[in-house]
């Protein structure tokens, strides 16, 4: 069995938090909403003002992944810019994070399949000295994020997120 949340599920009221440099100063702005065509959409401003520099969105899942879950397949339309998937394995708000960068097409919808091999341990941003991560089933949040001083506006079109 999948885990697999649809452009309805990702946009549900509340389902997203968003957090953005402004936890350090910065004035970036960030959502993730539905569009008219019924289309998750994550996007905001990067500001790079008072050392500004990243824009996020947090969803913590109501089940883990099952055991058997292998990659984690993205449908998205990208904007020319790189974006991360973020994972953690706990329901705090701040610690180390699992991140790993896509970049997807501009004007074309795509797959985007992310291996266990691919997700890296970062706190704050920063690469982390923790273990690696072992198994999607360990993940409790999951969240989406822009970073590394991409300037400007920006917009992730998502029609889904599944563990397969």
């Amino acid at each position: 069995m999948n885990l697999h949340l649809n452009a309805r599920e990702l946009t549900t009221p509340g389902a997203w938090t968003p957090i953005n440099d402004g936890v350090m100063g910065g004035l970036s702005q960030s959502r993730l909403r539905q569009d008219d065509e019924g289309t998750a959409r994550f996007e905001g401003l990067v500001s790079l003002e008072n050392r500004g520099a990243f824009a996020s969105v947090r969803h913590r899942l109501h089940q883990p992944p099952p055991e058997n879950s292998y990659l984690i397949r993205l449908q998205v339309l990208g904007d020319g810019k790189v974006y991360k998937l973020a994972l953690r394995t706990d329901d705090d708000f701040d610690g180390i994070s699992y991140q790993a960068d896509f970049h997807p097409a501009s004007h074309q919808w795509m797959a985007i399949d992310l291996g266990l091999d691919q997700f890296r341990p970062t706190f704050r941003g920063r690469p982390a000295a923790a273990p690696a991560l072992h198994s999607f089933a360990q993940v409790r949040q999951l969240g989406l994020m822009i970073a590394d001083r991409q300037a400007g506006a920006f917009c992730l079109k998502l029609r889904s997120i599944s563990f397969l």
